[in-house]
């Protein structure tokens, strides 16, 4: 293991722009469960009953109840090593972005600066008939039963501030992801499937323009294939060990 790490650390102290990718897997360790493994979220429910925009609208007493039971774990959730790992190097100049698919906020928390959120964030919520913005807190309260929680202003239905299935991802989002994704020669690919896009691309694009491809995935992925390193292990063990040998090196 030791000759790995050092190896990624190596590609990832030679890299002109390296960036992160991260999914779901890296916040597991933080109390936060998966979507698409086994056991996952997905499992349990149906994404296009819970968290569509076309069951937001149909029935969203059914997207509140999903809702409930997700914030309840994110709020409770503390950034692990992992997201600790990745501020790190970024403060230190090895890596200039993380791209994540996640909606947890822990990446920021973490101290992580440059973050690009494709699907939003559940931290915040709005209005989605006058837009006006709530708290997660607030909203809850708002709520009576098992109905929905409405503005007090308008009587508009409150969502969160996140990419529901059949929305598009936020402009300012895939402009810097794509900023960041054309330029670099590396990704760090942490904890996620490569399932959902255009976040999965992103490394395929990587690849085909001569970077190095760097996988930390305890079940692997679509990108495995694919990458140039692989780690069959938690993130929350691999990416501190990374963080050392990089900041070890520096003095």
């Amino acid at each position: 293991m030791s000759s790995v790490v050092k190896e990624a650390a190596f590609m990832i102290r030679s890299a002109s722009c390296a960036v992160a990718l991260t999914g779901a897997g890296i916040s597991v360790a933080s109390g936060i469960p998966d979507f698409r493994s086994p056991g996952g979220l997905w499992a349990r429910y149906d994404p296009q009953k819970v968290a569509s925009i076309e069951a937001l609208h149909k029935n969203p007493a059914a997207v509140w109840k999903f809702l409930d039971e997700t914030a309840a774990f994110v709020v409770k959730a503390e950034p692990n090593n992992a997201h600790f790992a990745l501020a790190e190097m970024e403060s230190s100049g090895y890596i200039q972005a993380v791209i994540t698919q996640n909606i947890d906020d822990l990446h920021q928390r973490s101290g992580s600066s440059n973050v690009i959120e494709f699907h939003g964030n559940c931290s915040s919520f709005y209005c989605m008939k006058c837009g006006e913005p709530f708290h997660y807190n607030v909203a809850k309260r708002k709520g009576k039963g098992l109905e929905p929680p409405r503005c007090t202003s308008c009587g508009g239905l409150i969502r969160p501030d996140l990419v529901f299935f059949g929305e598009r991802i936020p402009e300012q989002a895939m402009k810097e992801g794509d900023f960041y994704s054309g330029g670099a020669d590396l990704a760090v690919i942490v904890g996620t499937s490569g399932e959902v896009a255009p976040a999965n691309m992103i490394p395929s694009q990587i690849k085909k323009n001569g970077g190095k491809l760097i996988e930390i995935n305890k079940n692997g992925s679509a990108y495995s294939s694919i990458c140039d390193l692989s780690f069959d292990a938690p993130a929350e063990d691999i990416l501190p060990l990374i963080a050392d040998e990089l900041l070890r090196k520096e003095f």
